[in-house]
């Protein structure tokens, strides 16, 4: 099995102002001469990590990793207790921001072409970027596949991963009035949207543990507290909660079925797709559904994995696909 790389810290980082009030968090680890690759981090909201600087080969990456608008080391922050700061992290917070704010960094940085790896909703923006600039990108590294389609979010928000975890399920609708309890996901998303933006910040701060401690239950295949842990702490629950409610209500800011009707712009680009086999938060359909709109990416399927990024067989593969684009 592939490990990850050890740790590293950044030879280099900033502050990269993209306009509408946004300044984004950026940092480059490994070599200054390496292959470029920017990593992509999930939610949206979820922010970068150290260990996500890990699935790369520091001697021969330039591994870029770059906080999302409203999130992490990023400013204005969602979870920032001033309300009209918090405010302004949504304001102009859509998935055309992010691939614009992409472009904004690569030329900062002075990088022509790089990799571009993501995961659950990194695999989104990876996708809506590659297929926005595939001239920039030279693979394509995926992971936990999720395209915002109604379906989608239907089964993670509206009924059908509540089979698997009814007890989880029920924990993720009490914040909720109870005549909300039985609805569709639209007015279950929208009942949040409501909590999550509440001025009274006990009522917010509930809420967001809430839908936050729904995917952190739901996305290993064995249970984590650690992970729960670190997903319901106060601040990082209520940015990750209102940006990724932000963004499922408004499906992505996509067009219903968008990023696949249009893979056909990823066509020569080479990639890989990870998935694991009892993923509940994006369920292998998706992933299957990209592998035949495009072929040119081999298709993974980790069958002892369920949606994390360091679940040990989805680190195996995601290592391996980073040292074979190394060179």
């Amino acid at each position: 099995m592939r490990e990850p790389y050890p740790p590293i810290e950044p030879y280099r980082h900033g502050a990269l102002e993209v306009g509408d009030g946004h300044q984004l968090y950026w940092e480059c680890c490994g070599n200054p001469d390496g292959k470029p690759v920017v990593f992509l981090h999930g939610g949206p909201g979820g922010g970068c990590k150290p260990d996500h600087r890990r699935a790369f080969d520091p001697a021969r990456y330039r591994i870029v990793l770059v906080d999302q608008r409203g999130c992490g080391r990023s400013r204005p922050h969602a979870a920032d207790p001033d309300p009209l700061t918090a405010r302004a992290a949504l304001h102009r917070n859509t998935t055309a921001h992010l691939v614009a704010d992409l472009e904004l960094l690569r030329e900062h940085l002075g990088i022509d072409r790089w990799q571009v790896f993501g995961g659950s909703w990194g695999s989104t923006l990876a996708l809506a970027y590659a297929q926005s600039h595939p001239q920039r990108v030279t693979e394509l590294v995926l992971r936990g596949i999720f395209t915002l389609r109604r379906r989608e979010l239907d089964w993670f928000y509206g009924g059908g991963a509540q089979a698997l975890f009814p007890d989880l399920w029920a924990e993720f609708l009490e914040p909720l009035p109870t005549e909300l309890r039985g609805a569709a996901s639209p007015a279950i998303i929208d009942g949040y949207r409501g909590l999550l933006n509440d001025p009274d910040p006990l009522v917010a701060g509930r809420a967001a543990v809430a839908w936050s401690g729904w995917e952190a239950a739901t996305i290993t295949l064995r249970p984590r507290k650690d992970l729960v842990d670190s997903f319901t702490e106060p601040e990082f629950a209520l940015a990750f909660a209102r940006i990724e409610n932000h963004y499922m209500w408004h499906a992505g800011f996509l067009d219903e079925g968008q990023l696949l009707r249009d893979a056909g712009r990823l066509a020569g680009i080479p990639g890989v797709i990870v998935q694991g086999r009892y993923d509940v938060c994006t369920p292998l359909r998706t992933a299957w559904d990209l592998h035949l709109a495009w072929p040119d990416a081999e298709f993974v399927v980790v069958d002892d994995a369920g949606h994390a990024f360091d679940e040990p067989g989805i680190q195996h593969a995601l290592v391996s696909a980073t040292d074979r684009f190394a060179g």
